[in-house]
């Protein structure tokens, strides 16, 4: 097994990679779908499907989850292994470069495993054709040898569960999509999730937060649990140097105020972007490229990161010919200068 490519087995870490300090982000992890908010119709068929494997004594089907980045993927592939009382193993897409690491890898995992593939439309084609026999069949076709003695060798493998995570479901190749059994998609969080989510990581790091401003943090949390931790220790520190004991509403309006989120979770760069689309372009449509060419940013940047919140609150909409605002964006008022 190539050193590296497993970086954490659920439950034993230190059997792959050595003793390691307690990692705080981990702690913030629910560890069963009861503890888990949000999500609700993905988390009640999940529930389901492990209820029916735990009955069979089989493995669970093959999943993916799909979505934006941020929603609780690598968590919710944590609880389904917690769930099923399975040994979990967790790699990155990249980086598994050849056919032959992922041999060795598929053979050392124990019985009834769930193997967790973080970025899984990275996985380069030769890695995922040798998925294929893996998935349906368990087992894998080997060559041993070069040139004319060359042959091909099966390996059996004991059976387990596959379970792929992507923000990019269109990059997976269609005989690849379709041997996952299980298709979910995660969606962006309500205020109310969020704020469950922000009162239960207040918790376990310790720090007091008033309902309040939890929910005025959830709302400019962008729909995104990880976005809300985030901002969650940042508005601490605030609070600690401001010599608050407590998290309240007031000192969240003042900690984002100074981080520039706006009331609807815009920060500076969403503004530019509305406001360079209805100043420079009279309300669009704009092309990609040029709009990313007059803000300066990349258009990468602006594709994967900002423009899927605007599109999903309904400021941005787009079409044919480019990005254009919506009437919802201009009545609002954010692309006003002021803002």
């Amino acid at each position: 097994m190539e050193p590296g490519i497993i970086i954490e087995r659920l439950g034993n870490p230190s059997a792959i990679a050595g003793e390691e300090p307690v990692n705080v982000e981990k702690g913030l992890r629910p560890q069963r779908f009861a503890d888990y908010p949000g999500q609700t119709l993905v988390k009640e068929n999940l529930r389901i499907y492990v209820s029916a494997a735990r009955a069979r004594k089989k493995p669970l089907d093959h999943v993916v989850l799909h979505g934006p980045p941020g929603l609780g993927k690598t968590t919710l592939a944590i609880i389904i292994a917690k769930e099923l009382e399975v040994p979990f193993y967790h790699m990155s897409g990249p980086s598994v470069e050849k056919p032959g690491d992922l041999a060795g890898l598929l053979a050392g995992i124990e019985q009834n495993a769930l193997l967790f593939v973080d970025e899984i439309h990275r996985l380069n084609i030769q890695v995922e054709e040798v998925l294929y026999s893996a998935m349906e069949d368990f087992c894998i076709d080997i060559v041993i040898g070069q040139g004319p003695t060359a042959r091909s060798v099966r390996m059996p493998l004991k059976p387990f569960t596959l379970v792929g995570a992507t923000t990019k479901l269109s990059s997976l190749s269609r005989p690849f999509l379709s041997r996952f059994g299980i298709q979910e998609r995660l969606d962006y969080y309500d205020d109310e999730a969020l704020r469950e989510i922000l009162m239960r990581s207040a918790e376990v790091l310790g720090i007091p937060l008033q309902q309040k401003g939890a929910f005025e943090m959830a709302r400019r949390s962008r729909g995104t649990p990880r976005i809300a931790n985030r901002l969650l220790r940042r508005v601490w520190d605030f609070a600690h140097v401001a010599g608050k004991t407590v998290i309240d509403e007031d000192i969240v309006n003042y900690a984002l105020s100074r981080l520039d989120i706006d009331p609807h979770g815009l920060d500076r760069t969403d503004r530019d972007i509305l406001r360079t689309i209805a100043e420079k372009y009279q309300g669009g449509p704009v092309g990609i490229d040029t709009l990313a060419a007059t803000i300066g940013e990349e258009k990468a940047t602006i594709e994967e990161v900002y423009e899927p919140y605007l599109v999903h609150k309904g400021f941005v909409k787009r079409g044919p010919r480019g990005r254009s605002l919506t009437p919802l964006a201009q009545a609002l008022g954010i692309t006003e200068a002021t803002c």
